[in-house]
């Protein structure tokens, strides 16, 4: 007998607050809190001196705060209308509910424990995971710092705080396109709260927790150790958010219907809507991630710009050969595709380069979503997995070839030299650890929601009943409608 769906709610939530110690944490690849790095093991060679003081430019804060409300308007309204509108119309309220839940949830628990767990050391399980310092924002007040890509220059800590929650907010909910219009929103809800304390919090850890500029040798992440760059959120984000997609929608089982009647989207109006919110709230996203404004920031936006652009012209001509007729829903669908490849690459790669990435993207997207999805009959409702799994994979894997100087890319930087003067490993050194990097978030994300899913499919039951999906969850789950 299944449990009414308000205790297993609590007990989700409550239980991934208790079970955080050893399991989950967050950190952008821009910096390490100043606190830590102070503590942090000291710098070789003619960076052993001392941390110096750091210092704050007001316009970067300015660029840190106005990138965080543009990331959140990627998710309400941007992803939530993109989404909403490839429905059909009985389940739009729920997809909207659905995204705008995650979001005030999530912030919560990121305040609770996620940042603590993203942005401290994690001691002997440092590789994985982060520890509990910070948990309930101990700390951290108008007087702490954040370390940037500068040595010495830093943002408010609440700035860097307030810019990674917005991270935290919009990966899960890309994850609920994949089983759109047939889950429960008590089970939704319930993995959400696990699936960010066990998966997203320990993956952006082993990504992006790293000492910072003053403390560039202190212990890191694993991924991050491994040599694999992500700007943005490549692994993190799309990968990460894509292959529990998919795991979910396997779990979950087609639609009633899928293949035999018509799903068409109700909406591709509201759906270009929300792909030009998100693709406006990916400069915050992609150039906010530099922390400083500057020319690198410059640098991402102008990739971000430029790689969606020739990705949403690539799907749209393919698709044209291919179908015979050019879609707005196909043109939407390679923007998307090229924001999510060019997410990690944003601040590494040149602008040519960056749309030739945004022209591969768009032939390989297209087909994971038309002809592999076909043949292998799953029903990823809104092309989750093809779109933000394989785009993030695709972009993940040409960024190490993209930051090549000789190929108009930005290099690594070496915080080894007392420059900090950019190089490159090479081609095949450079994209063995971005492959490394993708492998370990397919499998920790694959493996890991996949015991989620069970474990809360255990409790509550992750699918409505067939006459609910039938009658659609607006009215079944919501007890009203997006259109009356």
């Amino acid at each position: 007998m299944k449990l009414n769906w308000k205790l297993p709610l609590l007990v989700g939530v409550a239980g991934a607050a208790l079970a955080v110690p050893e399991l989950a944490a967050f950190a952008q690849d821009a910096a390490a809190p100043a606190a830590d790095a102070a503590t942090a093991a000291a710098p070789v060679a003619d960076a052993a001196a001392a941390a110096p003081a750091m210092t704050v430019d007001k316009g970067d804060n300015a660029w840190l705060l106005l990138s965080s409300v543009l990331v959140l308007m990627m998710s309400v309204p941007g992803l939530a209308l993109f989404y909403g509108g490839l429905t059909r119309a009985k389940n739009m309220l729920s997809v909207l509910t659905q995204c705008l839940a995650i979001v005030c949830m999530v912030a919560i628990i990121w305040c609770l424990y996620g940042y603590s767990m993203a942005f401290t050391d994690g001691g002997s399980m440092n590789l994985f995971v982060g520890g509990l310092s910070k948990a309930f924002l101990a700390g951290v007040d108008t007087t702490t710092l954040s370390e940037t890509f500068t040595k010495g220059v830093a943002v408010p800590e609440l700035s860097f705080v307030m810019f990674q929650m917005t991270f935290a907010c919009i990966t899960p909910a890309l994850i609920v396109g994949a089983f759109a219009e047939r889950i429960k929103f008590s089970a939704l809800m319930v993995f959400v709260a696990l699936w960010v304390t066990f998966i997203y919090f320990p993956m952006a850890h082993m990504v992006w927790f790293w000492g910072g500029p003053s403390a560039y040798s202190a212990p890191a992440g694993q991924i991050f150790t491994w040599g694999a760059i992500d700007f943005a959120g490549g692994t993190v984000v799309h990968i990460n958010a894509g292959i529990a997609g998919l795991v979910g929608c396997l779990v979950l089982g087609k639609r009633i219907g899928y293949g035999k009647e018509a799903m068409a989207p109700h909406s591709l109006t509201l759906t270009m809507v929300g792909a030009s919110l998100l693709w406006v709230g990916w400069f915050g996203f992609n150039a906010g991630s530099n922390l400083e404004s500057n020319s690198y920031a410059s640098l991402a936006a102008m990739n971000t710009f430029v790689a969606t652009a020739a990705a949403g012209f690539g799907w749209l001509m393919v698709e044209w050969i291919v179908k015979g007729k050019p879609s707005l829903l196909g043109t939407a669908s390679g923007v998307i595709a090229g924001l999510v490849a060019v997410t990690p690459a944003a601040g590494f790669a040149g602008p040519m380069g960056s749309i030739i990435l945004g022209l591969v993207v768009a032939v390989i997207c297209f087909f994971f979503v038309t002809t592999v999805k076909n043949a292998l009959g799953y029903d990823d409702s809104l092309d989750v997995f093809g779109v933000h799994c394989v785009g993030g994979i695709v972009g993940a894997l040409a960024t190490g070839i993209l930051v090549n100087p000789a190929l108009g890319g930005a290099g690594i930087v070496d915080y080894s030299t007392a420059d900090f003067a950019a190089g490159y490993p090479g081609t095949a050194t450079q994209v063995i650890n971005q492959a490394k990097g993708v492998l370990l978030t397919l499998a920790w994300s694959g493996i890991g929601s996949f015991i989620l899913y069970k474990i809360v499919d255990l409790v509550i039951g992750l699918r409505v009943p067939a006459d609910a999906e039938r009658e659609g969850l607006d009215l079944a789950e919501h007890g009203e409608r997006a259109y009356n």
